[in-house]
């Protein structure tokens, strides 16, 4: 029964009991029940997430009490992701509009621009940046914020995407400084030249994708599977990546679990596998001088995966 369900506290509460009794996936922003259960009871409410603890006492209303519940419900339910059913999700301490027309915001790249990309950038100048598979524009949109001397470009195959990515550039009122391309990798790009590229493109195995628990079945297909050993999408962006650098420019990417597969495919690539406060996520720099001393051996790794 959820009569006796009251507060902000009560509700929190009985959400994350739930959802560990139904032994939910949490892969989306959140790793465990009490913090997923908090994003969907705050946000269904339409509060922040950082609600001071003195208003957790707080009494819902019957109005309140019957949406949260059934959102509560409906996450259970359909293993949909919260930040789907509440539209929103956090990224580099900033809201962005969420739907299924674009992966969840969880990047830990959030940290690196949270961070300004020390030490990596601290002797690089940048004035145009680039988020490669933007998605909903969050990586992008993100840097250009925490960096108001930007310019910065989104692009993405995903023409779905880019119209959430155009939602969120107008909802972080950055319109002046960041543009949308639709553009497949660089194809889209071919003049253009950036000091910094960022991307987190797809880089899930086949395997692992039909693997996957039903929370990511909700996302599109395309911003995850990446071929047999999750590198198709990762090894064209090496390859291409030098014409559109400038000469100092550095590429950041994140391949995740696909990291061992690439460092064994190309074991004398100097990638820099970047740390952050959990440890390594499977984050590599490298810089345009490098691409280009490489660049043979990583043609040959992208042209066996495109002849597959």
């Amino acid at each position: 029964m959820t009569d006796a369900l009251a507060s902000i506290i009560d509700f929190i509460r009985y959400a994350a009991s739930r959802f560990a009794a139904a032994e939910l996936t949490f892969g989306h922003s959140h790793d465990n029940a009490l913090d997923e259960a908090s994003h969907l009871v705050l946000a269904g409410l339409h509060l922040p997430p950082d609600l001071p603890p003195a208003y957790g006492q707080a009494r819902l209303t019957v109005a309140e009490r019957l949406r949260v519940l059934d959102l509560i419900e409906r996450r259970i339910g359909t293993r949909m992701p919260t930040a789907y059913l509440v539209g929103e999700a956090w990224f580099a301490g900033m809201k962005f509009k969420c739907d299924a027309r674009a992966l969840v915001p969880r990047s830990p790249i959030a940290e690196l621009i949270e961070n300004g990309f020390a030490p990596w950038l601290e002797d690089r100048a940048v004035e145009r940046a680039l988020d490669l598979c933007t998605g909903s524009g969050c990586i992008g949109i993100a840097m250009a914020a925490h960096n108001p001397d930007w310019q910065v470009d989104l692009a993405d195959l995903s023409p779905a995407a880019l119209d959430l990515a155009r939602e969120n550039i107008a909802f972080q009122h950055v319109g002046d400084r960041v543009r949308v391309v639709e553009s497949d990798l660089f194809s889209a790009l071919a003049d253009q030249r950036y000091d910094l590229i960022v991307s987190n493109p797809p880089y899930v195995t086949e395997a692992e994708y039909a693997a996957m628990p039903g929370e990511y079945a909700h996302e599109p297909r395309l911003g995850l599977a990446a071929g047999v050993d999750g590198l198709d999408v990762v090894l064209r962006i090496l390859r291409d990546a030098p014409a559109h650098l400038t000469n100092e420019g550095l590429l950041i990417v994140e391949v995740g679990e696909a990291e061992h597969a690439l460092s064994a495919l190309l074991p004398a690539l100097p990638l820099v596998w970047l740390e952050f406060k959990v440890g390594a996520m499977g984050v590599f720099a490298i810089d345009r001088r490098s691409l280009l001393a490489h660049a043979g051996v990583i043609a040959e790794a992208a042209a066996r995966t495109e002849s597959r």
